[in-house]
């Protein structure tokens, strides 16, 4: 696939968006980019992890968001006029995560429409086992 980004950016700069956010919170870290991915880093810990000390499945998502929509503003040729606002997530959680790794989120797009992106985005554990793979889609709307 060809390059499908729109904005110059750097991972250091992606990442300073995160400030005081839930992604700050969950240690959200993007680490790699290509022509047509984004990739980015959680540790599965106190915060990301549900009673059972086991990966969150809302943590999975959060991510999953995260990853997606600085991916569909990457996308937006003019940021001035126009912002990317999710409008559908969806999650499947096919093998848990304990507590003391990292998961890794990889998102490429599905479509890059004028209006509508839609994202798939798998999350690995340390190992390389697939434990979520969810897809996003984002609207493009005009900025208030």
């Amino acid at each position: 696939m060809a390059k499908v980004w729109k904005q110059a950016f750097s991972l250091e700069g992606l990442n300073a968006l995160n400030a005081n956010t839930m992604g700050e919170t969950l240690g959200i870290q993007l680490i790699e980019f290509g022509d047509d991915f984004l990739k980015a880093s959680m540790p599965v810990n106190q915060h990301s992890v549900q009673p059972f000390r086991i990966l969150h499945g809302g943590a999975s998502v959060a991510l999953a968001e995260t990853i997606g929509s600085i991916a569909s503003t990457l996308c937006i040729a003019d940021l001035e006029t126009e912002t990317a606002v999710g409008l559908e997530i969806n999650a499947n959680h096919l093998r848990s995560v304990k507590e003391g790794g990292t998961v890794t989120g990889t998102c490429r797009p599905i479509r890059i429409g004028r209006q509508i992106h839609v994202w798939q985005i798998e999350i690995h554990d340390e190992s390389g086992h697939l434990s979520c793979i969810s897809r996003l889609t984002c609207a493009i709307v005009k900025r208030r």
